[in-house]
């Protein structure tokens, strides 16, 4: 029987074990085998929109509950805002850079 089935569709935050380590995830929940949880995230890269799913084991969810932020839509990514901030922030934006021969 499927244990996070009320929660099909929505988003979610897990935390899972990896080995000695804890890992944060948030996606869309879009499947429960009963044994696993298959989730899923949209992002854009390079102009083209990409779709990242993994697949956690029940054994390895420390903690799994409904996202209470909202997911970052590409177009929020990407806008000047959100790149005048990281640079306030002191980060800077990654150039092309030219090949060379």
């Amino acid at each position: 029987m499927a244990k996070y089935f009320a929660l099909l569709e929505r988003r979610v935050d897990v935390v899972y074990r990896a080995a000695d380590l804890f890992l944060p995830a948030t996606g869309r929940l879009v499947a429960d085998s009963g044994r696993s949880i298959f989730l899923e995230e949209h992002f854009r890269q390079h102009g083209s929109m990409k779709t990242f799913r993994w697949e956690i084991p029940y054994q390895c969810i420390v903690r799994l509950g409904e996202s209470v932020t909202p997911p970052e839509t590409p177009e929020r990514v990407s806008s000047p805002s959100a790149t005048e901030g990281a640079t306030h922030a002191g980060l800077l934006p990654l150039k092309n850079r030219p090949r060379e021969a």
